[in-house]
């Protein structure tokens, strides 16, 4: 009788927590669903296969031999405290609605920046929430001196957006900077995040690997490959996630996203190479998913397949989401890129990089720092 009672007890508080679970997962910071036109798309892509977009080359999640538990024990339980610093780390404050009448770049953290390129202001992945993840408090940002947040934005021509991750893709910044953003360029599948967040279906444009479109007719974007996965929810890569092309009458850039490194690299350095600014991943690496995320070594091999002329390493500098030292990947970047004597850029999160003047050295400011 008692034994019966329990499983009772325990069959109840299973399907609480299936139905907590599943309204949950409906929140709108997970996203919308793809549907209508833009499924049919997603369908006709030759990157799509078995239901769901596919890399260009064989990329498993982890490394051959690793585990999903051990990674997972690994990140919760080695080492936690070399992973975020012990005081603030210095932020330059500008005033992004009165900046200077010239061609610019301001690296804001992780993979956030923003790019005024002929009065035109282009947002990349813009991250101002206080977590990176859909599980409050798992993924806070780091402390620093100053952050910015969307209320310091100046109206925003276009956003670009590489992939659906949390954090790339950041609802409470969406929501904020949904009045100033004027139009959005993202991967397939991706739209349906918008949609749901009230952006209007004409200010959204998807695009497949190597599709093109143009944006105020000087400006050309082209979607490029990258070696990575998508999702917000279980269920993984149904949106696809990108690189940029971004191309102008006075330069050429190209904005990583988050990838692997592979083959892609090369055939991008090709056909739309030599860029004069890369923008790479470089951070929460990790040996163990090195086919998702470049490590420190191979970054320099992207530089010379892309062509560029001189490079700026994200992906770091905000939040803690592998097991490395939080400034272990600006380190070893530097010293990779001086032994190969290939110009890297190291500005401060805020710092004010004009694009004529890209042969500027910076300080290295994580020096010194714990």
């Amino acid at each position: 009788m008692k034994i019966g009672k329990r499983l009772k007890i325990v069959l109840a508080s299973v399907i609480i927590l299936i139905v907590m679970g599943n309204v949950y997962l409906m929140r709108p910071l997970f996203g919308g669903k793809i549907t209508g036109t833009r499924l049919e798309r997603v369908m006709k892509s030759p990157n799509f296969r078995d239901s769901q977009f596919q890399n260009l080359e064989h990329t498993p999640s982890l490394k051959e031999g690793e585990s999903f538990v051990g990674a997972m024990y690994a990140f919760l339980f080695k080492d936690r405290a070399i992973r975020s610093p012990k005081m603030p780390l210095p932020v330059m404050k500008q005033d992004l609605k009165n900046l200077p009448d010239a061609d610019l770049l301001i690296w804001f953290g992780h993979s956030s920046y923003l790019l005024k390129i002929d009065g035109k202001i282009i947002v990349v992945d813009p991250v101002f929430s206080d977590n990176a993840s859909p599980v409050p408090g798992s993924n806070k940002p780091f402390n620093l001196s100053y952050v910015y947040q969307a209320d310091d934005f100046p109206p925003i021509d276009l956003l670009l957006i590489s992939h659906d991750h949390y954090d790339h893709l950041d609802y409470k910044t969406m929501i904020q900077l949904r009045s100033k953003i004027k139009n959005v360029i993202c991967g397939l599948g991706v739209g349906a995040h918008f949609e749901r967040w009230g952006f209007a279906e004409n200010q959204v444009t998807e695009l497949d690997w190597y599709d093109e479109t143009s944006f105020e007719k000087e400006f050309k974007i082209v979607a490029t490959p990258a070696r990575h996965f998508s999702g917000r929810k279980f269920k993984r890569n149904t949106t696809l996630w990108t690189s940029f092309v971004l191309q102008t009458e006075k330069y050429k850039l190209f904005l990583g996203g988050d990838s692997g490194y592979g083959k892609h690299f090369k055939t991008i350095g090709d056909k739309y190479g030599p860029f004069d600014l890369a923008i790479l991943e470089n951070g929460q690496y990790n040996e163990t998913w090195r086919y998702i995320h470049s490590m420190p070594d191979e970054l320099l091999k992207e530089v010379v397949d892309l062509q560029a002329k001189h490079f700026l390493p994200v992906h770091s500098g905000k939040f803690a989401l592998a097991l490395h030292d939080w400034k272990e990947p600006l380190s070893l970047v530097s010293k990779y890129a001086e032994e190969a004597d290939i110009p890297v850029l190291t500005p401060k999160m805020g710092e004010i990089v004009y694009l004529q003047q890209l042969d500027k050295r910076y300080d290295k400011w994580w020096e010194g720092l714990k």
